[in-house]
């Protein structure tokens, strides 16, 4: 599994995970503090959906790619402390998950 967070995101960026996000996600809908970024198997990302939701106040989002070994990313938007605290939580049960 492969953890990035990424404080105070560009607009550039923000912009690059809506239109990855797609299903009419607007800027405004995603614009935060920070993003967390997860790629994994799918069965390792929806675990770390629910342990990040379940972990600190923030929004979970699949970002749509291509990848031939079939790993997804997710983006966790929120307020800093609470995409660190998500992210905190995933690296804690990540033995788990895997």
């Amino acid at each position: 599994m492969k953890i990035k967070i990424i404080k105070t995101p560009s607009k550039g960026t923000i912009d690059m995970l809506a239109h990855r996000i797609g299903n009419g996600i607007s800027r405004d809908e995603i614009s935060t503090d920070a993003v967390g970024l997860v790629q994994g198997a799918i069965i390792e990302m929806i675990c770390a959906t629910d342990v990040a939701e379940k972990a600190a106040d923030v929004r979970v989002l699949d970002i749509r790619g291509n990848c031939p070994q079939n790993a997804i990313m997710i983006a966790i938007f929120g307020d800093t402390s609470s995409v660190e605290s998500a992210i905190s939580a995933i690296k804690k049960k990540e033995k788990e998950l895997c």
